[in-house]
């Protein structure tokens, strides 16, 4: 099973990261995605699962953590209520909306999230290559250059982002995390 896993992420190096997260390997399952429907987190105080509204806790990197395994466990609506608790002018959070948006299909807004974020911090190497990837999946190909020429421009030579947008270019379409 390990050797699986190396496999393919070294045949795409995308596979293994969910939205936001630099990390080589897949955010750990917690009972939040193992055990509890859509529309609830697992509350470690009670035991249980609750509304997503209702857990006061999700701030700082407890809701960054959940937003990462909530999208990589296909749960984009989930995730993006618990972006809509945090802080917006945050481009970590931007990035966050852009790449759920994009997984729902709903370009426009994916864009103009990334925009954001790109306002915030243009140093956001992470949200350039999903932004490249975005433009890989609309056929904007030189647009999706133009991000990988930035990338590697604001020293990101050998980075996940930018390993995963080359992928993308060179297969014509972007990597699921």
């Amino acid at each position: 099973m390990t050797r699986i896993i190396a496999f393919l992420i070294a045949a795409m190096p995308g596979l293994a990261f969910a939205a936001g997260g630099m990390s080589t390997t897949p955010p750990t399952p917690t009972e939040t995605t193992e055990q509890c429907q859509e529309g609830f987190v697992f509350d470690t105080e009670t035991q249980a699962c609750v509304a997503i509204q209702q857990d006061s806790r999700l701030e700082g990197d407890r809701a960054y953590e959940l937003v990462r395994e909530l999208a990589y466990a296909d749960r984009f609506e989930d995730a993006q209520m618990i972006l809509a608790t945090m802080d917006q002018t945050d481009d970590r959070v931007q990035t966050y909306w852009g790449f759920t948006h994009r997984k729902l299909g709903d370009m426009d807004k994916s864009m103009a999230a990334y925009y954001a974020a790109l306002v915030t911090n243009p140093d956001n190497i992470l949200v350039r290559s999903y932004m490249g990837q975005a433009y890989v999946e609309m056929g904007a190909m030189e647009m999706a250059q133009a991000q990988l020429t930035e990338i590697r421009a604001r020293g990101g030579r050998e980075s996940w982002p930018e390993k995963s947008l080359a992928w993308a270019i060179q297969n014509g379409k972007g990597s699921s995390y």
